[in-house]
């Protein structure tokens, strides 16, 4: 006898089916291209789909399917072998009015970006997954299958190197517009 019933496969289909974005989101901060972080999303739901009689605990959905995302993207690096380090493709849009503000958005934008892919892989899988996704420290131990002090150092270390990374880039000199 299988310890859900249909109604609740059902439900936790859709929950999948919903996390897409945030899927996504995350492929893409670890990734930084589009269509690999689509491909990654894809392949996540369709294995927690394909094993969803496999999820123990339904208030665990969120971690488990990340723990799934993370062995997609191990698996695809296992193939490349390479991690792929590529320059930020799209930016994000500004919801500042003017040009300047816009600029200056996507300026910092960049910069942020820039640092957070200069980042050891085990690192910024870790800074995404706690700072920007707000997963705590024993959901990314269980999603990457490491003990949640390895957690806690990568992402102090992450922090360090992001809070190097920003200051050494705000020092550099700006292009000033002349009015």
């Amino acid at each position: 006898m299988k310890w859900l019933q249909s109604r609740e496969q059902r439900a936790l289909a859709g929950r999948i089916e919903a996390s897409r974005k945030q899927l996504y989101r995350v492929a893409f901060s670890w990734c930084h291209d589009a269509a690999l972080a689509d491909d990654l999303a894809q392949e996540t739901m369709a294995r927690g789909l394909a094993r969803i009689e496999q999820l123990r605990e339904a208030e665990r959905l969120t971690a488990w399917l990340f723990a799934i995302l993370h062995r997609c993207w191990i698996d695809h690096l296992r193939l490349r072998r390479e991690d792929l380090d590529e320059e930020v493709l799209a930016e994000l849009p500004s919801m500042l009015p003017g040009p300047d503000g816009h600029a200056e958005t996507q300026e910092t934008v960049g910069r942020v970006r820039a640092a957070v892919s200069a980042l050891p892989l085990g690192q910024r899988q870790v800074v995404t997954l706690v700072d920007l996704e707000e997963f705590s420290y024993a959901e990314v131990a269980e999603i990457m299958a490491i003990p949640i002090g390895t957690v806690m150092s990568r992402l102090c270390r992450a922090r360090e190197a992001l809070r190097g990374l920003l200051e050494a880039a705000a020092q550099q000199p700006r292009l000033r517009s002349v009015k």
